[in-house]
C-alpha cells in the first residue's frame, strides 16, 4: 500500500507536486494555529484571532516567493531547512508588521485597549505558535523524504579529503539522485571523530573497514592540490580494497567555477604514473613561438594537435595547421578558434608528400618554425603496410625538411620516437631513416634541424590503455600482449610541452631525447586500473574474481622493452628532462643511395627487397618475423 502511495505521488507532475505540499503546509500550519489557540484561548484578543486566521495563507505566499517548493523532498538537507526556518520567520514579521498597521487603522475606528492587545502574553502566544509550525512543517518534510527515499538505491561513497573542495562536493552530492556521501577520510588527525554538514571524518585506516564491512561503493578523492606523487601513493593505499576510485581534477580545471558531480572523472594512467613535473622554461617555449608563424605538420593526431594548442596559446602570430584528415584538422581548428587568447588560425588540408604545397604554404605565410609530427605510427598496420610507411614517414619527413630549407624556415622539429632505436619494426625504421635524413642534411643549411624522441604518450589514438578502460567498462577480459612487456609513459601535454623546448635549444642535427621517468610493467597496470575500477582480477589465485586478464602474444615488431639511446654519448642540457644524445649518421651520399633503392624496392612492391634495404641503412634493426604488405601478399 505504501509503496503504491509512493509510486503514485512521483509519476504526478512537478506542479502537481508542489500543490500538494503547499496544501498539507496548510493544513499543518492551521492544526498549529488550532492547538495554540486553545492554548492561550483566554489570554488571545479577538483581533488577534483574526490576524491568526490568515496567518497560514501569508506564509503559504512566502514559501512559494523564497522559493521553498522547488526544493525536492527526496534531496532536503541543511539548506532546505534553513531556507524553511527563514520563510517562517519572515511570515511571523510580515505577520507582525501588519498587526501593528491593522490595529493602528483600528483604533482609530473604534475603542480598543492597545496596551491589552500588544502585551507579553500575545507574544509569547507568537513565538510558540512559530515553533509548533516550524516543528510541524519541517516534521511533515523529514517524514516525507524518509518515506519517498526508500524507492531509491543510492551509491553510498566516501570523500577522501575533507577540505573545501570535498565539503564542496559533499553538498553537491547531497542532492544527486543516485550518490550520497557516509563519510570523509582524511590524515588530518585534529579532524578525526569530527563532523563536517553531518558526516564523520575518519582516520584512512578506517576505510578498509568501511570497504570490507559494504558501507560505501566507491571512494571519491577530493584533493585537488595534491602533487600527482601524493596523488600516486595514495592510489597505490586504495587500490588492495578493489574497489571503484573516481578523482576531482585539479584546481585549474575548478577555478572558473564551483565544484560539480559531473566533473568527477575515473582513475586513468597519468594519476598512477605520478611523474614528477618539472616547471617549464617559459624562454625556451617563447623562442619559437612568440610572435612567430607557425606550422604543425600532422595536427589533427594526437601529439600535433597538443602541440597546436600549446603554441596558440603562447602567443604566436600565426598558426598554421596541415594535415590530411579532413575532421581531425576541422576539429582542432574548431577548438583553437574557442580560445580566449586571440589568434589568427589556419588550416590547410593537405599532404606532406606534396611538396609543392608544403612549400606555397611555407612561403605564402612566411613561416618561421615547423613542428613535423605527421606520421603513421601504430607499429602492427605499419607492419602490414610497410610501403605506406615508406612515402609517409620518409618521403614525408624529406619533403618538409627540404621545402623547410627552400622556404627559409627557421626552425624544422622532428616528432620521433623511442621505437627509432635499434627497431624491430618497420615504424621504428622508417622514423630512424627521418632521422637520419635531418642529421644529412643539417651541415648543409641555415635551417636548425632538430629531432626530439620519446616513448608512449597517455592516451594516444591505438594506445593500449584506453583500450583496458574499454575492455574493463565491457567486463573484460583484458587482453595483454605479454607478462613482461613494459613501456615508458608520459602524458599528452607534458610531451608536447617538452618538444617545444627541446626544438628551441637546437642548433642543427640534434637528436634530443626526453626522460621519460621509470618504465611501467603493462601487466602490473592492467592490474592496478581493474582494482580501481572497483573490481577484481580472475586468476588461478581467485577464481571468482570479476576480471581476466588473458596474455595474447607480442605482435609483429613489437619488442619486450623500449630504448631512447642507440649509443652512450649523452649530455645534459639546461632542462632537467630533456638530454642531447650524440649519435653516428650517414652521409649524404650514402643515404642517398639507400633512397634510390627504396624507390627500386617501391617501384616492384618487393617487400623483402625493402626489409634488407632497411637493415643495411640502419645501424641494430632486426625485424622480428616477416614483412609482407597486405597488398602485396593479395596479388601473390
Amino acid at each position: 500500500m505504501f509503496s503504491l502511495v509512493r509510486e503514485l505521488f512521483l509519476k504526478q507532475k512537478r506542479y502537481i507536486k508542489q500543490s500538494i505540499a503547499s496544501f498539507v503546509d496548510l493544513l499543518t500550519l492551521y492544526l498549529s494555529m488550532v492547538i495554540v489557540s486553545f492554548t492561550f484561548a483566554a489570554e488571545i484578543s479577538i483581533f488577534t484571532n483574526l490576524l491568526i486566521l490568515l496567518f497560514p495563507i501569508l506564509t503559504i505566499f512566502t514559501f512559494y516567493t523564497l522559493g521553498v517548493y522547488r526544493s525536492v523532498l527526496r534531496y532536503i538537507d541543511f539548506s532546505s531547512i534553513g531556507l524553511i526556518l527563514k520563510a517562517l520567520m519572515l511570515s511571523h514579521l510580515l505577520y507582525i508588521a501588519i498587526g501593528i498597521l491593522g490595529l493602528a487603522v483600528y483604533s482609530y475606528s473604534m475603542t480598543l485597549d492597545i496596551q491589552k492587545v500588544l502585551n507579553l502574553q500575545n507574544f509569547q502566544t507568537l513565538l510558540v505558535y512559530f515553533l509548533l509550525s516550524s516543528f510541524f512543517v519541517l516534521g511533515i518534510r523529514i517524514f516525507a523524504n524518509s518515506f519517498l527515499r526508500k524507492t531509491f538505491k543510492f551509491q553510498k561513497v566516501a570523500i577522501y579529503g575533507a577540505g573545501s573542495a570535498g565539503i564542496q562536493l559533499a553538498g553537491a552530492l547531497r542532492v544527486s539522485k543516485e550518490i550520497q556521501p557516509v563519510a570523509f577520510i582524511d590524515k588530518n588527525p585534529s579532524l578525526h571523530g569530527t563532523f563536517l554538514g553531518g558526516i564523520k571524518v575518519l582516520h584512512p585506516k578506517k576505510l578498509e573497514k568501511l570497504v570490507l564491512g559494504g558501507r560505501i561503493d566507491e571512494v571519491l578523492i577530493a584533493m585537488p592540490s595534491a602533487s600527482k606523487s601524493t596523488l600516486r601513493s595514495l592510489l597505490k593505499e586504495i587500490e588492495k580494497y578493489s574497489i571503484r576510485v573516481r578523482i576531482l581534477p585539479g584546481l585549474a580545471e575548478l577555478a572558473q567555477g564551483k565544484i560539480l558531480v559531473s566533473e568527477l572523472k575515473e582513475v586513468d594512467i597519468s594519476d598512477l604514473l605520478g611523474r614528477y613535473e618539472v616547471e617549464a622554461n617559459q624562454e625556451l617555449i617563447n623562442k619559437n613561438i612568440e610572435n612567430k608563424v607557425v606550422l604543425i605538420t600532422g595536427a589533427g593526431g594526437s601529439i600535433g594537435s597538443e602541440i597546436s594548442r600549446q603554441v596558440s596559446r603562447h602567443n604566436a602570430k600565426k598558426v598554421i595547421l596541415l594535415d590530411a584528415n579532413e575532421y581531425a584538422l576541422y576539429s582542432i581548428k574548431s577548438e583553437i578558434e574557442s580560445f580566449e587568447e586571440e589568434v589568427q588560425v589556419y588550416s590547410v588540408l593537405g599532404n606532406v608528400n606534396n611538396k609543392n604545397r608544403i612549400i606555397e604554404v611555407c612561403k605564402t605565410f612566411n613561416v618561421q618554425t615547423i613542428y613535423h609530427t605527421a606520421a603513421y605510427k601504430h607499429v602492427p598496420l605499419v607492419e602490414e603496410n610497410p610501403f605506406e610507411a615508406v612515402f609517409n614517414n620518409i618521403h614525408g619527413t624529406k619533403i618538409c625538411a627540404e621545402a623547410a630549407i627552400e622556404s627559409n624556415v627557421e626552425t624544422f622539429v622532428l616528432i620521433s620516437t623511442d621505437k627509432a632505436v635499434r627497431p624491430t619494426n618497420i615504424m621504428g625504421a622508417t622514423k630512424r631513416f627521418a632521422e637520419l635524413i635531418l642529421q644529412s642534411l643539417a651541415p648543409t643549411t641555415n635551417t636548425r634541424l632538430t629531432m626530439v624522441r620519446f616513448g608512449n604518450v597517455v592516451g594516444s589514438s591505438g594506445s593500449a590503455i584506453p583500450l583496458f578502460q574499454n575492455q574493463i567498462k565491457d567486463g573484460g577480459p583484458v587482453t595483454v600482449t605479454h607478462r613482461d612487456v613494459i613501456r615508458y609513459f608520459m602524458t599528452i601535454p607534458e610531451a608536447a610541452e617538452l618538444v617545444i623546448q627541446a626544438g628551441a635549444m637546437g642548433k642543427g642535427g640534434d637528436v634530443f631525447v626526453l626522460d621519460m621517468g621509470e618504465p611501467v610493467k603493462i601487466y602490473e597496470l592492467a592490474k592496478r586500473l581493474i582494482n580501481l575500477s572497483g573490481m577484481e582480477v580472475k586468476d588461478d589465485e581467485n577464481p571468482d574474481g570479476d576480471i581476466e586478464i588473458i596474455f595474447t602474444g607480442l605482435r609483429p615488431g613489437e619488442k619486450l622493452y623500449e630504448e631512447l639511446l642507440i649509443g652512450d654519448k649523452v649530455s645534459t642540457t639546461v632542462h632537467k628532462q630533456i638530454f642531447r644524445a650524440e649519435e653516428d649518421f650517414l652521409e649524404s651520399r650514402e643515404l642517398e643511395h639507400y633512397l634510390g633503392l627504396i624507390k627500386e624496392a617501391e617501384n616492384s612492391s618487393d617487400v623483402k627487397a625493402l626489409r634488407a634495404i632497411l637493415v643495411q641503412a640502419i645501424s641494430g634493426f632486426k625485424p622480428s618475423g616477416e614483412i609482407v604488405d597486405v597488398v602485396y601478399q593479395q596479388k601473390n
